[in-house]
């Protein structure tokens, strides 16, 4: 016997001694009861004191013997969970059986009861001999009794646990590969059949299962309670066992793989490498390739041949991986199977299922699509859909349309021009509020918005949130008698001949922009601590990009490329406040050990958890949570229009998936049969939602393709590692994304304009969209 079985066997001892003591604590009122009994029949115990205590621990007795036995009963009939698979029966692939067996026996092990796929890049023994695992009574049985025995014989007789095998694993590895990766797991079902591994495995599912059971929502009030009295219980046995039986499990891998070192040692190093760039693969193809097609209501049905395809191409391009491919000229172990096209179709349908919760069977909303009709079935439309919802977005949002867009349809050219178009400038002759003032100013964006608690008509300190890279940043020191100087007490105009330097990362004649938290048309006032000719500093919210040429000073105390922290004591999403003893509208004193000349830390009263005030027409925008797990990692664009228009994107996609969802898969009732319960799909997404950045940039990136395919002749394509992409001349652009982000971040369109120009791609001319 391998030192791991008995590593297992120890603690699976363990394990048992614990569902022993339980018993015992459960019988021990009976056997005081009984003791009682005997005491008052023979003579010995007698008086009215013993009396009562004979019937008070023989009602105990009942109470504890009888939450006992709902107990067990609970443990014996809670439906362990099963891990959702695409059943093989022998019939549909007798050679994968016979492989199987055949390596059983020359690991001396009993052989798996049966084998099932699923679609992940793994493979396990899973325990089945669950009597609700069995096979049903057939309901035309005129004996049920009868249907009960054979039922309860066959889980006597198949007893061995059943051989999950990941479905990329049989179209990417060759025979022998498989063989070799399946040798250690097939070698598990010999510590899984001794009696004592098997109750302890038995009792901790038990327990497992009857949490899940008493956890059911839905319950009513008594109920409800006696269900949290057997949870806590069965939460306190499974803390008891844990340890023991995470022990025991790895004591049955390590005898498994002990046993598995006599059979083709060598072939399974070599195996092991190619698992590695199975998931790989396998993960690329479902982030890049199949989500996209879930989302518009289609599912690839030949998963598996995809990620031999996406293999093949990473072979082809990596030439670390060129000794990949010269494997693919032996046979497959998708040969393996009599229907591997069948195999296949069920398979992806069950990864659509758990990845992203689509419908269990096909129907109008939820179709299969061939790999060969991808780039016309969901990259073109999946483009087109994206293109007509930006321009939707520009409708809501106010953006003039073009005259070619008025007399034949949307062009890339008004989103070009919406995103480059400097804000129009408002008249400093004009008295703020007036509605000639109003119709200047700039849409209300994510970094423009009012901060929570501000008083209209009041002048916040312009340095909390004030945008970085625009003329107009107090808190870039102005020089005193340049047009942008806060002291003349009008609106700045950053013009050619001002004389005034642009900001750090901002290009000379950007209009103004007000500061995030600033009322619209006030007065602005210079910054605390602001010093004549400093350097500018990053406005408090803001993470300034500072490039090898940039002339922006950090902040005191910090170090160059840190984003800017707010001053001490300022509390999120309150309003800015004047320093202690200033006077109203008078000029604040530094902040205490800021060193003359240096650029000042940001001010207090950052509006860091208020939400922004959308554009006209456009719904709320939700700013993204400030819980680090959550959070998304690239914040949203700092150009007010990329971000005004990255907040109407996310507004309107999520108005679209409220309205008229995807397919999801409804909640099943539960029925007796059931192996797995499919409520809460789906059990592994695959991304977390896009944020506001990544929708602008996907929806512009969608809008160019549109007018590449319409206008130069482009077309869709697959790449197998990429996902949607764009052919133009028949080739690749690989060089499409800086450029669109770009335009966003920065507001600069000459790449993409160039771009566009050298690919013959005419932006003024009319799209077709969906």
């Amino acid at each position: 016997m391998e030192a791991g079985t008995q590593t297992a066997r120890s603690r699976a001892l363990a394990v048992l001694r614990i569902r022993s003591r339980a018993l015992a604590v459960a019988v021990l009122p009976a056997a005081v009861a009984v003791v009682l009994l005997a005491g008052g029949s023979t003579g010995h115990l007698v008086g009215r004191g013993w009396d009562i205590a004979r019937w008070a621990v023989s009602a105990l007795a009942l109470l504890a013997l009888l939450a006992a036995g709902g107990f067990a009963l609970l443990l014996v009939r809670a439906r362990p969970a099963v891990s959702p698979t695409v059943p093989i029966g022998e019939e549909a692939a007798p050679d994968l059986y016979r492989l199987v067996r055949d390596l059983a026996d020359r690991l001396d092990v009993p052989a798996p009861s049966a084998i099932a796929l699923t679609p992940d890049c793994d493979s396990w023994l899973e325990d089945r001999t669950h009597p609700a695992h069995g096979p049903p009574t057939p309901a035309d049985d005129p004996d049920e009794m009868a249907g009960l025995i054979r039922r309860h014989a066959t889980r006597r007789t198949t007893a061995s646990p059943v051989l999950v095998i990941g479905s990329p694993f049989l179209w990417w590895m060759r025979v022998g590969e498989l063989r070799a990766v399946l040798a250690p797991v097939v070698a598990g079902t010999g510590p899984s059949a001794h009696p004592d591994i098997a109750a302890a495995r038995r009792f901790v599912r038990g327990l497992d299962a009857a949490v899940a059971v008493v956890s059911a929502p839905g319950r009513r009030p008594v109920v409800r309670t006696v269900c949290a009295g057997v949870g806590w219980l069965a939460r306190l046995l499974l803390r008891g066992c844990r340890e023991h039986a995470a022990e025991m499990e790895r004591g049955v891998a390590a005898a498994a793989a002990e046993r598995a070192q006599a059979v083709d040692y060598g072939l399974r190093i070599v195996a092991q490498e190619q698992v590695g760039l199975a998931y790989a693969g396998w993960d690329r193809l479902l982030t890049r390739v199949a989500l996209p097609a879930w989302r518009m209501g289609r599912w690839p049905s030949r998963l598996d041949a995809g990620v031999v395809a996406a293999l093949t191409e990473l072979s082809r391009r990596d030439r670390l991986a060129e000794g990949f491919a010269s494997r693919l000229g032996e046979r497959p172990a998708c040969d393996l199977l009599e229907e591997p096209g069948l195999v296949d179709e069920a398979a992806s349908l069950l990864a659509a299922r758990l990845f992203h919760g689509g419908p269990a069977e096909s129907g109008p909303d939820w179709s299969p699509v061939d790999w060969q009709e991808y780039p016309d079935e969901v990259v073109d439309r999946k483009w087109r859909t994206d293109a007509a919802r930006l321009h939707r977005v520009l409708d809501t949002l106010g953006v003039r349309r073009t005259t070619r867009d008025t007399d034949h349809g949307p062009t890339l050219a008004r989103v070009l021009d919406h995103l480059t178009e400097a804000p129009p400038t408002p008249d400093h002759h004009t008295a703020p509020g007036t509605p000639a003032a109003r119709n200047t100013e700039s849409p209300p964006t994510p970094e423009t918005a009012p901060a929570a608690g501000g008083a209209p008509g009041t002048a916040p300190d312009p340095a909390a949130g004030a945008v970085p890279g625009t003329a107009s940043d107090p808190a870039a020191g102005a020089v005193p008698g340049t047009a942008s100087d806060p002291a003349a007490g009008t609106a700045p105009e950053a013009g050619p001949d001002s004389g005034a330097a642009p900001a750090a990362g901002g290009s000379p004649g950007m209009a103004p922009t007000p500061a995030a938290g600033a009322v619209l048309g006030a007065v602005p006032t210079p910054a605390a601590g602001a010093v004549p000719g400093a350097a500018p500093s990053a406005a408090a919210g803001a993470a300034p990009e500072a490039g090898p040429d940039s002339d922006a000073a950090p902040a005191a105390g910090g170090s160059p490329g840190m984003a800017p922290t707010p001053a001490a004591g300022a509390v999120p999403g309150a309003a800015p406040t004047p320093a202690a003893g200033a006077a109203p509208d008078s000029d604040a004193a530094p902040p205490a050990g800021a060193a003359p000349g240096a650029a000042p830390d940001p001010a207090a009263g950052e509006a860091s958890g208020t939400a922004p005030t959308p554009a006209a027409g456009a719904a709320p925008y939700t700013p993204p949570t400030s819980d680090p797990d959550t959070a998304p990692e690239d914040p949203p664009p700092t150009d007010p229009r990329s971000a005004a228009l990255a907040a109407g994107l996310s507004a309107e996609l999520a108005r679209e998936e409220a309205t008229s969802s995807p397919p999801r898969a409804a909640a099943p009732t539960p029925t007796p049969d059931a192996l797995w319960d499919d409520g809460a799909l789906p059990l592994f997404p695959l991304q977390p939602p896009r944020t506001p950045r990544e929708l602008l940039a996907d929806h512009v990136t969608a809008m160019v393709c549109c007018a590449a395919m319409d206008t130069a002749g482009a077309t869709p394509g697959l790449d197998w590692l990429d996902g949607p992409s764009l052919l133009v001349k028949g080739e690749r652009a690989t060089d499409l994304t800086p450029r669109v982000l770009s335009l966003i971040e920065d507001g600069d369109p000459a790449p993409l304009r160039a771009w566009l120009a050298e690919a013959g791609i005419r932006p003024e001319k009319p799209v077709r969209l969906v």
